[in-house]
Parts: C-alpha cells; structure tokens; sequence
C-alpha cells in the first residue's frame, strides 16, 4: 500500500541514504533512489523492491547539472509534485587519500549540490500539500560545537565542516524563504554512524543513523522548521 507522497533521496544506494530511503518506503512512501549511475540505482531500486518498498532507481550525480535538470523534468512530467527532499549525498574528502582540491571539491558536492538540485526542485515542493526538506548535515558544521566540544575539536577538518556549515545556512535561508507555505525545510545531525565515511568504530549502525533525517522527512503540520536536529534534541548552529 502507499499513502501516495514521493521522496528524493540522494547517495540512496548505501549507508544513511539507502536506510532512510527503506525506512521512508516501509512507511507507504515512494522512494526515489538516487545514485551517481543509473545502474547502481536500479540495484538499489530492486533491492527495496524486493522488501516490498515501492522504489524507482534515478541517475543523479548532484554535481552534474544535466542530471539535476533531467530529474527535475521526470519528476515534473511523472508526479506533478515532490513531497519529500532528503539531501543525503555527500563526501569527507579529507578522510582519505585524496589527490584533488578537498576544500572545493567538498563543498561541490555537499553544499552547491544541495542548493542546485533543492532549487530546481522547489516548485515540485511547493507543489505538495506537505512538502519537507531534510538537510543531512553534521555536529561538525556547527560553530558553536566546534568551539566548545573536545571530541569535534579532535576530529573536524575544514572543508568538510564549512561545507555543512553552509549546508546549515542553507537550511535557514530557505526556511524563512517558505514562510507562509506548507514546506518546512530543517537540518540533521545523524550521529557518528558505521559507514564508509564514519568507519568501524562509529557508535550507531546506519539504520539508527537514519531516524533522525526520517522524523523530519514525515513532520506532521505542527512540526518545526528552519531548525538543526539530533534525534528529539535541538542543536545550536
């Protein structure tokens, strides 16, 4: 059965993303599994399929700006609307032995990607009786933790913490620009989470990271918005 809403989640083909898409799909939503290939895409569509998910595989590498006007006309011309947004995608380039420009090419993917494909999409958003946006962000992109945590202290790097940190103002910024609509747009922190960019020794497994990003992606009416969040908690920007 579905409830008929549909989401976008980006980098749905692992981790956080492919969690909150199954989570999001196991509620009665149709989940659009975005993955930089169209191949590992329907993988990961098929995968939900089989789990009796309703689940369709989309090409969507969120730095390429062909692939984010594609997806925007498909969604368009097959829904007419987008009820959910979860910008999940993204990279700690400076985690690993990377050879390229980190600090650009982090903010490509986890800050102008966001903000280019959620500004194509917001007039599929507006669109929804209930439109939600859910930012994945981290502790480590806010100022205020980062000046007063030890742990943040010990493990934040610049790029990927001025990349979410962005992401964050992002999230404010289209959040007073929604006044008056249906859409709310917040931030999440998903926790230190078991994946290839937490690594082995995270606290939480992916399907624990994902709740937070799914609470927000379902608020109800009286939910807030242009808000940063960790489970039930606030955090401080």
């Amino acid at each position: 059965m579905t409830n008929n809403k549909i989401a976008l989640i980006t980098g749905a083909n692992k981790g956080i993303g492919y969690e909150v898409a199954r989570q999001l799909g196991e509620l009665g939503i149709r989940v659009l599994v975005a993955a930089r290939n169209q191949a590992t895409a329907d993988e990961t569509a098929n995968q939900l399929n089989k789990k009796g998910i309703e689940a369709v595989g989309v090409e969507l590498n969120v730095t390429n700006s062909e692939h984010i006007a594609r997806v925007t006309r498909w969604i368009s011309h097959t829904y007419g609307r987008l009820d959910i947004l979860v910008n999940n995608a993204g990279v700690w380039a400076e985690k690993e032995d990377y050879e390229g420009d980190a600090l650009r090419d982090t903010f490509e993917v986890n800050t102008f990607g966001p903000y280019y494909l959620t500004e194509s999409l917001m007039p599929l958003l507006l669109n929804s009786e209930a439109g939600r946006i859910v930012n994945q962000s981290s502790a480590l992109g806010s100022i205020q933790f980062l000046l007063t945590n030890e742990l943040a202290q010990r493990i934040a790097t610049p790029a990927y913490s001025a990349s979410k940190a962005a992401l964050n103002m992002l999230t404010a910024y289209w959040a007073q620009k929604a006044q008056g609509t249906n859409l709310k747009v917040n931030s999440v922190h998903p926790g230190l989470v078991k994946t290839q960019m937490g690594g082995e020794k995270a606290e939480l497994s992916p399907e624990e990271g994902a709740k937070t990003a799914v609470r927000l992606a379902t608020l109800s009416e009286d939910g807030p918005t242009g808000g940063f969040y960790y489970m039930d908690s606030q955090l401080p920007w």
